[in-house]
């Protein structure tokens, strides 16, 4: 089962199709089968991998209104492993035409469906709104991938984001997670920057991308050539930036993926499993009541003691009787 990752925050210009369009690529480059598809109506992701501009091409628009599936929408791109649904400008229609349908909020989710064992991971790019289209793409997705800028601007604008998230958990899609949340066009040598980093790291823990995307120029002319960051200059910094990006994706992912495997119960060798075990070994443990130690006689009571067992010890070796020797309360009152 493939993971659908959408890259989204309703804020404009943080690096959304920039990072799902490098990011997809840099998933095919690591040898995982990968599709993109572009939500987004101004369908720069379409334009940004090199397809023209088709109105009668089959796109995200005919998935959403049923008039055309996944499979015969999907396109080949440069990369041998990377497949790519475009959009179109008429994609914005689904806005207004989606209103009364039925399963608004699931269409792209029950389109993609016949995909998802097709595909390791499926990323889609929203439109920086939150609108029905960003709906379907946060109804459809497994986690939620955010790009966003090293400004307090972008602080403000996330906190909506997060609460559309929650609605979303609460209303359609209860297993919606955080996939990361990384810093785009960042430079690390602003104070800025760092105050950023240190507030959202404070916030979002090691849901914070260990890996930031630099800005680079070379980022910004691969898309006039068609061609994504990896293809256009392989060894500029942005390229670099999303393959380790991709990575840190896929290594969490098998971490996850490992901790499942290990959490799951599997039976033992008479039949009782594991967790069964587990549970019988950790069970609290019954303490009894604590046991009252009488306290110790007086150094003179011992001194009394001791001298009589000295005498007795020393009658028997000569044979005498010896009589019973008081006990060390009795001498006390004899004394």
């Amino acid at each position: 089962m493939g993971r659908v990752i959408a890259v989204a925050n309703q804020k404009g210009g943080v690096g959304k199709t920039t990072t799902a369009i490098n990011l997809a690529s840099s998933f095919a480059a690591c040898e995982v089968n990968t599709l993109l598809v572009d939500c987004d109506p101004q369908s720069n992701a379409t334009s940004g991998l090199g397809l023209v501009k088709d109105p009668e091409r089959l796109n995200t628009y005919h998935l959403l209104v049923g008039a055309a599936s996944a499979e015969e929408a999907v396109q080949a791109t440069a990369l041998e492993q990377l497949w790519l649904i475009p959009a179109n400008k008429n994609l914005i229609g689904a806005n207004l035409e989606l209103v009364e349908a039925d399963r608004r909020e699931f269409r792209l989710r029950d389109a993609l469906a016949p995909l998802f064992a097709r595909y390791e991971f499926i990323v889609l790019d929203c439109p920086p709104a939150l609108d029905l289209l960003t709906l379907n793409a946060l109804v459809a997705a497994d986690a939620v991938l955010i790009p966003m800028q090293a400004e307090y601007f972008a602080l403000e604008g996330i906190s909506e984001l997060l609460d559309t998230i929650e609605r979303i958990r609460g209303s359609f899609n209860p297993d919606l997670g955080i996939e990361g949340v990384v810093l785009t066009m960042f430079d690390e040598r602003t104070n800025l920057a760092q105050q950023v980093t240190a507030e959202l790291k404070r916030f979002f823990g090691e849901k914070l991308c260990a890996t930031t995307i630099p800005r680079n120029i070379r980022l910004a002319e691969a898309p006039s050539h068609g061609k994504p960051a990896l293809l256009y200059d392989p060894r500029s910094k942005g390229a670099e930036s999303y393959i380790r990006l991709a990575k840190e994706i896929i290594a969490h992912r098998e971490a996850v993926a490992v901790e499942g495997d290990l959490d799951r119960p599997t039976s033992s060798s008479d039949g009782v499993a594991t967790e069964e075990v587990v549970t019988a070994e950790v069970a609290p443990l019954e303490i009894e009541s604590p046991v009252e130690i009488e306290p110790s006689h007086s150094a003179d009571e011992q001194a009394a003691v001791v001298a009589a067992e000295a005498e007795v010890e020393a009658s028997q070796q000569h044979g005498e009787n010896v009589e019973e020797i008081p006990a060390a309360a009795e001498m006390d009152k004899s004394a």
